[in-house]
């Protein structure tokens, strides 16, 4: 199963570099550096140890929303999604609807990021949107669908029943 590992500093037990070294060590799909309550020099520079981190363990390293110098590989808001940034990099967009999965497909992103499909901690009083709104925009689109949000070892199956390419969990990446 395809999976991207999604950090949050916040919810990290211990240090957050060897948390970093234990994620990788694992070796998922890619690591999403999610850190966005930084501003750009303070991300920067703590994507920098990250970069080092995935690199010396082969794992792909995703940067959120801020283009860090040497990394291909980008994911913004769907807000943010342009032509111009995926032709830049390879992009993924967080999408909540079929029709920007679609718009955002058209402008030539890599894989859409869809959630959050489970009641998750990081969206408390939030309802899920569940499979059926997963199973709905993987049907809408070609490129891979990751499901976010709630998901469990327990569930994960019931994402990739639904169409999904792969998942995203971060708060069993941060606590391992």
């Amino acid at each position: 199963m395809l999976e991207i590992a999604v950090t949050n500093r916040h919810l990290c037990k211990g240090d957050y570099f060897t948390q970093m070294e234990r994620i990788a060590s694992h070796k998922p799909f890619a690591i999403l550096l999610r850190e966005k309550d930084l501003d750009f020099v303070k991300y920067l520079t703590l994507s920098n140890e990250a970069v080092r981190i995935c690199r010396a363990h082969d794992v792909p390293l995703i940067a959120h929303t801020y283009a860090v110098p040497g990394l291909h590989r980008l994911h913004v808001p769907v807000a943010l999604a342009n032509e111009e940034l995926a032709r830049k990099f390879s992009l993924s967009v967080s999408v909540h609807s079929p029709e920007e999965a679609r718009a955002v497909e058209a402008m030539g992103v890599k894989f859409v990021i869809a959630g959050h499909i489970f009641a998750t901690g990081s969206k408390p009083g939030i309802p899920p949107r569940g499979l059926a709104y997963l199973h709905e925009i993987c049907m809408a689109v070609r490129i891979p669908v990751f499901a976010i949000g709630g998901i469990t070892v327990d569930t994960a199956q019931q994402c990739l029943d639904a169409g999904a390419a792969g998942i995203c969990r971060m708060s069993y990446w941060m606590e391992i």
